[in-house]
């Protein structure tokens, strides 16, 4: 799929991975509407994108992914102001470390681990069946295509910490269910693949301290570094350029796999 000119939405676009995937869909002339649960965020980036290339480019929406209402109408809003969504990059979701068994001796609240599952998995899921809903409603492009979903995981999935076992688990469950979606939605002509990023200098990690964040980038086997969030959005924008990318998880880590603790 050709990205310019195409109208898109970013789940998460006010920060971290997100922002740098709304900004570089901006510049290479797609549409942007950046969505996210706090709405300043997504007005600030989508500020910044419309000054740099123009306000067509981009719209701000507040939008809670776990909400069928909210995100049926941040899909609606966009497409009033920008035309039918044809790409969905997926990025909106929390982290969360607890152990089962507390220090304590008590068991982790049942509560906390479906608060993970609900917004990093049934969100994905969610954003994904209503976005797919509309753009299968679209005219065909080239090769029958009508649009391309970006999903994000993690290394988590496949090598969680401990503690991790929400996060985990609700990661895994997205790099699940990329192939058998991609299989299911081949008849509308949309595409699904899902990155898994490793350890990335977002703004939420660039709060830990120095030597924390030394130590975990030196635990990358190469480049030893944290990874760019212009990188995650670079390979999310290639997979949605590139039309025989379908049904896969990409690990983006380094080379990275994670120890136990």
């Amino acid at each position: 799929m050709n990205i310019q000119g195409k109208s898109a939405l970013v789940t998460g676009g006010g920060s971290g991975l997100g922002e740098a995937t709304a900004r570089e869909l901006a510049r290479l002339g797609a549409k942007v509407a950046v969505l996210d649960v706090n709405l300043d965020n997504a007005q600030r980036v989508a500020a910044d994108i419309g000054a740099q290339y123009g306000n067509d480019f981009a719209v701000s929406i507040h939008c809670d992914v776990t909400s069928p209402e909210s995100m049926q109408a941040a899909i609606e809003q966009a497409a009033a102001a920008q035309g039918t969504a044809r790409i969905l990059m997926h990025i909106a979701g929390i982290g969360s470390a607890k152990r089962v068994v507390g220090k304590d001796g008590n068991a982790a609240p049942l509560e906390d681990f479906a608060r993970i599952i609900n917004v990093n998995l049934i969100g994905t899921y969610n954003a994904a069946r209503l976005f797919a809903a509309a753009c299968a409603k679209a005219d065909p492009m080239e090769d029958g295509e009508r649009g391309a979903m970006v999903f994000t995981a993690s290394v988590a999935a496949f090598d969680g910490q401990v503690g991790q076992q929400a996060y985990s688990a609700s990661k895994a469950g997205v790099a699940g269910m990329t192939l058998p979606m991609a299989r299911d939605l081949a008849q509308h002509g949309i595409r699904v693949c899902t990155i898994a990023p490793g350890l990335f200098a977002t703004p939420l990690l660039r709060t830990l301290p120095e030597p924390i964040q030394a130590s975990l980038a030196a635990s990358i086997p190469f480049p030893a570094r944290l990874g760019k969030p212009s990188e995650f959005a670079e390979l999310a924008c290639h997979i949605v350029s590139n039309g025989h990318l379908n049904g896969e998880v990409i690990r983006l880590d380094g080379a990275l796999r994670m120890a136990p603790r």
